[in-house]
Order: structure tokens, then sequence, then C-alpha cells
């Protein structure tokens, strides 16, 4: 069963939740905890009342410091340079992950074009069926979803596309080459490192195969190191991957 009443407090920290996590609007600091404290104190009540509050605001929770406060408005602040794709994933668009958000901001440039595209327009992306399709614009008709995409837009949070395909190298050797990530890295997260490879024409797969050509492990890599040892996968740590990618 799923709830369909937009308003219901469940449902708004679900959504809270989702808007502000890693692979969305990626806000350091903002913890379940946290965002409950915001509702608890009705200083927010929609995910964009989150670049409307001060740090005065922030001080008022429980042992929330000034030097605190400032860190959580300064990652705030940070996230309107967020790329497009982020954007539309952290709006919670049913059956849109991250990799769909990947491709609708790469087809369609603008959030006001993805918000303008007509079904059979998003139904031409190479990777999109008809169900996803039609909840992207079936998302975008609503009264309710126009007035966010205006709001995104006045309260300064990239709507464009920052990343759009350019030119690839095909001799760099990234290039058509499936990669796995697992375990902790020292200096990048993950979707970080993700997008690196992607950006140089390879692939990252989330599962280790026969067909997998580079495992980045990090710390605590676990299972998937140890699946990739046992096929004699090329592993990698991270200063391998730098000098990959300056080759």
């Amino acid at each position: 069963m799923r709830c369909a009443n937009t308003d219901c407090p469940a449902q708004l920290m679900r959504h809270m939740i989702h808007f502000v996590s890693r692979d969305a609007m990626d806000i350091d600091g903002l913890g379940e905890r946290v965002l409950h404290a915001l509702v608890d104190n009705s200083l927010i009540s929609s995910p964009l009342d989150l670049y409307r509050l001060s740090k005065d605001d922030i001080m008022t929770l429980d042992k929330k410091k000034e030097k605190s406060a400032s860190n959580l408005i300064n990652a705030i602040e940070r996230s309107k340079s967020n790329d497009l794709y982020r954007v539309i994933f952290a709006l919670g668009i049913r059956n849109i992950g991250q990799k769909a958000a990947k491709l609708l901001a790469d087809k369609f440039r603008t959030l006001d074009n993805i918000a303008n595209a007509s079904i059979e327009d998003i139904s031409s992306i190479d990777g999109f069926g008809d169900v996803m399709a039609e909840s992207v614009y079936k998302y975008f008709q609503l009264d309710e979803s126009k007035k966010l995409v205006e709001e995104i837009k006045a309260i300064g949070i990239n709507n464009e596309n920052l990343s759009a395909p350019k030119s690839i190298d095909e001799n760099n050797p990234f290039f058509n080459k499936t990669f796995v990530i697992t375990g902790t890295l020292p200096n990048y997260k993950r979707t970080e490192a993700a997008e690196i490879i992607e950006s140089m024409g390879g692939k990252v797969s989330s599962s280790v195969s026969k067909k997998t050509d580079y495992v980045l492990a990090g710390e605590d890599a676990g299972s998937k190191l140890t699946k990739a040892q046992s096929l004699g996968i090329k592993i990698i740590d991270e200063n391998e991957f730098e000098s990959m990618r300056n080759e």
C-alpha cells in the first residue's frame, strides 16, 4: 500500500530525508534527527524551506552552537550549485532513480525543458520505458510541481545541466571499461568517482562479474573485493585510479 496524501507528516519526512541524501542534494549535517527537530519546531514544512533557514534558526535547536549552525547553513548553500540530475532525483519523482535523472538532464539540459516536454519526447530517451516517461510527464503537469519549478529558480538552485556529455577521447583508459566501486575511498565519495568514470566514457556497475574490467577498492571493501580476486579481475586503489585519470 502507498499513501497518496502529499501533506501526510510521514510522507513529508521521507521526502525530506530523500531530498538531502547523498545521491540527491547531498547536504552534510542534515540527518533524520536534525530534520525532525526542524519540522517539530515549525522551521520547515517543505524541502525548499531549508534554503530559507538562518543561522539563528538553526541555533534554536538543542545543542546547536554557532559553529555547527554556520557549517549547516554553508552546506545548504553549497547544495544550490549541484548539477541538474541531482535536483531532479531529489524531487522524488516516482520510478525515477539517479540514472534516469541523468538521462533526463542530458536530453533536455534544463529543468524548464523537462517540465515542458511531451510524453513522446520523454519516451524517446534510450533507456526510458513508458512507465517512467508517464511518471515524469504526470509529475510536471501537477500545479504544485509547476510552482516548485518556479520556486527552485527563485531560490537560486541550479536548474541547468552542468555536465552535459562532451567529446570523449576514446584512447583514455576508462573508455568502454566497466568499473565496480567498493569500500571507502580516501578522497572521493563513490558517486564522485562514478561521475569521473562516466564522464570519460566508462561504465559503473553495482556488481562484480566476468564483464567487470576494474574494481576500484577502498577500505572495508568486503565481498565484492573477494569475488574480484576469485575472478582474476584487476583491482586498483585510489592512487592508481588517479594515475589512469591523468594519462
